[in-house]
């Protein structure tokens, strides 16, 4: 009966079950054996030492870094990483602890690599910021056994000091635009004025159909006194006075 008992605890300390998404790395006497998993498998009780590992995507919250820019701006950074395990020999062999080891690598790489660029492309070239970060932390953590897959700067915050400059900045560049659209819609206006000017001074009867029709458009208004020229077309101009007048739009 006592065999039996020793039997069945053996058994249940033999007999091991893991996820799919779970690996195990077996120590026989202090000596890497085997990467087991998943399902089930048997191991022997004392002599094997299990090591438990998850493969799924890790994702780390990289604390806020204080970075000085190329430029000498001070900012706050902080980051996403995200990784997995892909060798579950190497990441519990050649080092001690994977997951502070890419915690810290993912700081100190941050630094490094924002301390080489200026201010402005910090602000623009995330995107290519990502990916250079991601590239180097998967270089360095690759004889861990570790896949980092991406990398996500998540907050760039300024001083006071900086936000207003950059405020400033911009609506300098929005009042320079403006005066240049001004500039431009100026010019094209002159150059057609300077146009209409040569074509009136080749017909000089254009010139008098412009004077009528603006003071056609005089005389929708009431209560307005129109002083018309003396002059070769006196006659044909006073005509069309009178016409307005009968319908009470010249005074």
């Amino acid at each position: 009966m006592i065999a039996l008992v020793v039997v069945l605890v053996i058994l249940s300390q033999a007999v091991k079950i893991v996820r799919e998404y779970q690996r195990v790395v077996i120590l026989r006497l202090g000596r890497f054996s085997g990467v087991k998993g998943p399902g089930l498998f048997l191991i022997v009780p004392i002599v094997d030492q299990v090591i438990l590992l998850d493969m799924r995507v890790v994702t780390i919250d990289v604390q806020k870094q204080v970075v000085i820019t190329k430029d000498n701006v001070t900012v706050d950074v902080d980051a996403v990483i995200y990784y997995r395990v892909v060798d579950p020999a190497k990441a519990i062999i050649q080092v001690e602890n994977y997951r502070m080891a890419t915690s810290l690598l993912a700081q100190t790489t941050l630094r490094d690599v924002l301390g080489q660029i200026e201010l402005d492309d910090l602000l623009a070239k995330r995107e290519e910021l990502n990916i250079k970060l991601q590239e180097i932390l998967d270089r360095h953590t690759d004889p861990w056994g570790i896949k980092v897959t991406a990398v996500t700067l998540r907050d760039v915050s300024l001083p006071e000091s900086m936000l207003r400059a950059i405020a400033k900045q911009a609506e300098a560049e929005r009042e320079k635009r403006s005066r240049v659209i001004l500039a431009d819609g100026e010019l094209q206006a002159s150059m057609k004025m300077t146009e209409a000017a040569k074509l009136y001074g080749e017909a000089p009867v254009a010139i008098k159909l412009r004077e009528l029709q603006t003071l056609a458009e005089i005389a929708r208004e009431k209560n307005l006194i129109v002083v018309t020229p003396i002059g070769s077309d006196v006659g044909n101009v006073a005509g069309l006075t009178q016409a307005f007048e009968k319908k009470g739009g010249i005074s």
